[in-house]
């Protein structure tokens, strides 16, 4: 009865996801975000392990980098991905945060989708990464708890003309699905792999935008007392050697 549901809801999310995609602005924009992951970015390994990393490349003016490349923004980042993907379920799917987890869960606590552990940050100069590891969860097999992980990783690359270039990666790692433990891999790889390729593509296209939601938690804002931040380090042109990075 459970996976009957969860492939349900995953229809369900595939063709909002896919009607919010359509409907999305697509110019007059402040920047320009253009997916670069090749069709097949989801690998499943013998073991019947998942791995799907959807990659976009986002170029924006250097004076809005400016305004964007704070350690704080890489929670943001963290908390537009949870905003998006309730407001592109209309609410179907949501984010519960907990002293020590975050749980997905379809419209009420019991029915968790995933849980996952407290958010991990890796922040350098032109990099930043925020990795939740994924405890258990409905739509997680048994065999699979507390193996996998979501990360958003962030990188700074060259630019000219007043502009630079971000990359912006979402993978998802060593997932166990409970569809295919339950049903079969292909009937996983035609529901919920499906949704999650295309909710985070729209999710990638829609960091045009510019628009961060603010992090409910802010562990990375700076105390009031701060008056100083970081420059923003100059992008490195294509051709150059990367610049060696500070621990």
């Amino acid at each position: 009865m459970t996976n009957a549901v969860l492939a349900i809801l995953g229809t369900v999310l595939a063709a909002l996801a896919a009607l919010r995609a359509r409907r999305a602005r697509r110019n007059g924009l402040p920047a320009r975000a253009v997916i670069i992951s090749p069709r097949r970015s989801t690998v499943v390994a013998g073991d019947g392990a998942v791995r799907s990393v959807q990659t976009a490349e986002l170029t924006v003016a250097y004076s809005d980098l400016e305004r964007l490349w704070h350690p704080e923004n890489l929670e943001n980042l963290a908390r537009t991905y949870w905003r998006f993907l309730a407001r592109v379920t209309l609410g179907l799917a949501r984010v519960v945060y907990g002293a020590h987890d975050r749980r997905v869960v379809a419209l009420a606590r019991p029915l968790t989708l995933l849980r996952f552990d407290a958010p991990e940050y890796l922040l350098e100069p032109d990099h930043g990464k925020v990795t939740w590891r994924i405890r258990d969860g409905l739509l997680v097999a048994r065999a699979g708890r507390g193996c996998g992980f979501l990360a958003l990783d962030v990188r700074l690359l060259g630019g000219g003309n007043g502009k630079c270039k971000l990359r912006i990666e979402v993978e998802v790692a060593n997932f166990y699905p409970a569809i295919a433990a339950g049903f079969s891999m292909p009937v996983y790889e035609m529901t919920q792999s499906v949704v999650h390729v295309l909710v985070t593509h729209a999710f990638l296209r829609s960091l045009a935008t510019l628009e961060l939601a603010e992090s409910k938690v802010g562990r990375l804002t700076p105390p009031p007392a701060a008056t100083t931040v970081p420059p923003v380090p100059t992008p490195r042109a294509p051709e150059q050697e990367p610049a060696t990075r500070q621990p």
